[in-house]
C-alpha cells in the first residue's frame, strides 16, 4: 500500500510540475494563446481552471504525503536497539570543579623531563 500511495504522490508531483511549468507570470502562459473571442474555453476560465488545478494538486500530494507516513515499517534492527541501550548505559561525568587553565602543567612521574635548550653564547 506504501508503494501505492508514493507511485501516486509521484504523478501528482510530476502533473504539478507541468501546470506550473504551463503557467506564466502576470496571467499569461496557456492562456495568451486563447485570446480569441470565440473559443469555447475563455482565456479567464483557462486561468482558473490551471490556478484550481494548482491547488488540487497541491493538496493531493500533501495529503498523501501524511498517509504514506502511516505505512512507513518501524524498523529496529539488532543493532539499533544495542545502541541504544550503549547509549542510555553511558554516564557523562562532568568534573565538580572547572579546570584552572592558568595552573602550571604538572608532568606525570612516568614522563621524563627534556633538558631546556641552551642556545650557544655568542
Amino acid at each position: 500500500m506504501g508503494i501505492f500511495i508514493s507511485i501516486l504522490i509521484v504523478i501528482a508531483s510530476l502533473l504539478l510540475i507541468l501546470i506550473v511549468l504551463v503557467q506564466e507570470s502576470k496571467g499569461g502562459g496557456l492562456a495568451s494563446g486563447f485570446s480569441s473571442s470565440n473559443q469555447v474555453m475563455g482565456v479567464r476560465k483557462t486561468t482558473d481552471f490551471l490556478e484550481k488545478a494548482t491547488w488540487t494538486l497541491v493538496s493531493v500530494v500533501a495529503v498523501l504525503s501524511v498517509v504514506a507516513t502511516f505505512f512507513v515499517k518501524d524498523v529496529h534492527s539488532p543493532q539499533s536497539s544495542e545502541m541504544k541501550e550503549v547509549i542510555e548505559n553511558t554516564r557523562i561525568e562532568t568534573p565538580a570543579v572547572a579546570p584552572d587553565f592558568n595552573a602550571p602543567i604538572q608532568q606525570n612521574a612516568e614522563t621524563p623531563v627534556a633538558a631546556p635548550e641552551t642556545t650557544p653564547a655568542q
